[in-house]
């Protein structure tokens, strides 16, 4: 359930948005570049073509969340719950994935270029058609991963 107080502080441009309880929320389009999100429970959210430019998300809960298109470069998504959420065409060039979760994400056609996603699991990612040149993939699980068209095999 979104918190009334949390979604006026997004909407307002705040920054420091550590801990905020936003589950649910339509963010569709918002700029939330640079912002601190650390440990936010943002989990069946609408963030579709938002901006989140060198923004923190490390240890948010992003279960289940929309992600289409939406600008992540650079962000921080260290030890991030992203299980089932869609990030199909999102921007995560430079991102830190490590140690986060993606199971069942979809991440097709997104760009991961030079993104580190060490450590992070990716059994049953929708993979198809991402962009993975430089991406640190170190002792990530791939499991099961769709990895058709990112020039990659399962060796």
């Amino acid at each position: 359930m979104v918190n009334q107080k949390d979604l006026s502080k997004v909407l307002s441009g705040a920054k420091d948005l550590n801990d905020v309880e936003l589950t649910g929320a339509k963010l569709e389009g918002e700029d939330l570049r640079y912002a601190s999100l650390k440990g936010a429970n943002i989990d069946q959210a609408d963030l579709r073509y938002a901006i989140l430019l060198n923004a923190d998300l490390s240890g948010a809960n992003l279960w289940g969340t929309f992600f289409d298109h939406a600008n992540l470069e650079g962000a921080n998504l260290a030890g991030a719950n992203l299980e089932g959420a869609n990030l199909a065409g999102a921007n995560l060039k430079g991102a830190n994935l490590t140690d986060a979760n993606l199971e069942g994400a979809n991440l097709t056609d997104a760009n991961l270029e030079g993104a580190s996603l060490k450590r992070a699991d990716v059994k049953d990612v929708n993979l198809r058609g991402a962009d993975l040149k430089n991406a640190n993939l170190k002792n990530a699980d791939l499991k099961n991963a769709d990895l058709r068209g990112t020039g990659l095999n399962k060796s």
